[in-house]
């Protein structure tokens, strides 16, 4: 259930985008964007810092859609995050923090080395330049249609790839009861 939540604004976009076109549909993700969050705030009087980090870029990308009639502001919106993420997992570590670590420790029961917690943060962080370089390509290099279809698709499915590659990595630190329990 908490994955349809977390996609329902990315699903809303992409009807709306196959229905109406372009600014409904980011009409669609600023105002289903605002709800989850607000939905989120008042059952939990908390907010995850994604979706917060998320409804300020819909905000302003978005928002400057619909301002200026210029698409070119929604099609950055994918690269704007993605590199805000590389910016963010390349300057924990400046702060003695590891995002990747602090994310998917608790996923392992026998402790990895730290050299492996850091490729993989420099991974992730490469991974993320590289899906917002990646949009950028496809956003000015190919039309519309084919851009929204890469946004919900393309990019859905590389961050599942690479989610996957990155779990591989941490199967030696799983344990055998812990394997067979789940």
């Amino acid at each position: 259930m908490k994955l349809l939540f977390d996609f329902f604004p990315l699903i809303a976009f992409f009807t709306t985008f196959k229905l109406y076109g372009i600014y409904p549909a980011t009409a669609v993700i600023i105002v289903v964007t605002l709800l989850q969050f607000s939905y989120q705030w008042f059952r939990h009087k908390k907010v995850e810092k994604i979706h917060l980090f998320t409804l300020v870029i819909v905000l302003v990308m978005g928002g400057l859609t619909l301002i200026f009639q210029d698409d070119t502001f929604i099609k950055w919106k994918p690269t704007v995050v993605n590199w805000l993420f590389t910016v963010i997992l390349l300057g924990a570590p400046l702060m003695g923090r590891n995002l990747v670590k602090d994310f998917l420790s608790g996923q392992t029961s026998k402790p990895a080395p730290d050299s492996l917690w850091t490729k993989l943060n420099i991974a992730a962080a490469l991974f993320f330049l590289a899906l917002g370089s990646l949009n950028l390509y496809v956003a000015f290099n190919f039309s519309q249609e084919f851009w929204v279809n890469f946004k919900v698709f393309g990019i859905l499915g590389l961050t599942l790839v690479f989610v996957v590659a990155m779990s591989m990595t941490l199967i030696p630190y799983i344990d055998d009861k812990a394997k067979n329990s789940k």
